[in-house]
């Protein structure tokens, strides 16, 4: 994590997991401060991965898994999966790096909505059925917390990666740059 989390008023677990959660999106942001279309969409490696298909990826993971928590998941077409696997990591049509974004902040206002609404943390909710999964398992919302904040984390090092690659900057200058601030 390259920016500091305050720590929570005492007892506030929410407040301090959503905080995280919010931290390691941050880093997944700033990593397309500045950056055209085109090089957003660009795979500087082996991997098929570009910093604008891993911001669809992560705001289509954490919508997924919020309308899990929420009751509200579709299910998937016959022999498909719950998120849009062909197209999952690059934008197509009219997407946007800027819509994208926008998407994903509403997202994640819902996912804070849902959560401090929550009578308690260890509410549950059913995993999807997938191979990956146990199934008939439940898990808790302290669960999909913990796990969307390991899951933003592990692709902010992937968006770190990308970027560097890209233009040489690295996650102190893009914090600087998103503060306005000089770096160096």
């Amino acid at each position: 994590m390259v920016v500091h989390v305050d720590p929570e008023t005492r007892g506030d677990e929410r407040g301090a997991l959503l905080a995280f959660l919010d931290a390691e999106r941050g880093g997944i942001r700033r990593a397309l401060l500045g950056l055209s279309e085109e090089a957003a969409a660009t795979r500087p490696s082996a991997s098929e991965l570009s910093l604008s298909g891993l911001l669809k990826h992560v705001r289509l993971t954490e919508q997924s898994w919020l309308e899990r928590a929420t009751g509200s998941a579709p299910e998937p077409a016959e022999g498909g999966t719950y998120a849009d696997a062909e197209h999952g990591y690059e934008l197509v049509g009219e997407e946007t790096v800027a819509s994208e974004l926008a998407a994903w902040e509403a997202v994640a206002r819902r996912t804070e909505e849902f959560i401090r609404a929550a009578g308690t943390l260890d509410a549950t909710f059913a995993l999807p059925d997938a191979p990956w999964f146990p199934p008939g398992q439940r898990v808790s919302l302290r669960w999909l917390l913990l796990r969307l904040i390991t899951e933003m984390a592990r692709h902010a090092g992937h968006a770190d990666i990308i970027r560097e690659s890209l233009d040489g900057a690295v996650a102190f200058e893009l914090v600087a740059k998103e503060r306005g601030e000089e770096w160096g």
